[in-house]
């Protein structure tokens, strides 16, 4: 009886040799082995301790010294309320709440 397909030319030096190929495969990668161990997080107690010396304007990003910073963070605290739109632009948003209220009540205007 005559063997057919990879078992015609399966030998036992050939068996030898897959199930080598394959347990070289199966290995773990030795680089994942050299891999650093995650650095630990800074408690946010240590954070909050810490003097900014350098810092960036939340407006604008531009660099600021501590100095510019702290004065910058106390007049920001020191705005009451939202500022002042523009006129026109609320009338807009006025119109466009009226509408909202209206769709359901009169779907087929909108």
């Amino acid at each position: 009886m005559e063997k057919v397909g990879w078992q015609a030319i399966a030998t036992p030096n050939s068996r030898l040799w897959t199930s080598l190929a394959a347990l070289i495969i199966l290995l773990p990668n030795p680089a994942s082995t050299l891999a650093q161990p995650m650095a630990e997080e800074v408690p946010e107690e240590v954070l909050r301790t810490e003097i900014i010396t350098a810092a960036r304007s939340p407006l604008t990003g531009e660099p600021l010294s501590a100095a510019e910073y702290a004065a910058l963070e106390e007049q920001l605290q020191r705005q009451q309320g939202l500022p002042e739109a523009d006129p026109a632009v609320a009338r807009l948003l006025l119109l466009i709440q009226l509408r909202q209220l209206a769709e359901p009540v009169f779907p087929f205007l909108f």
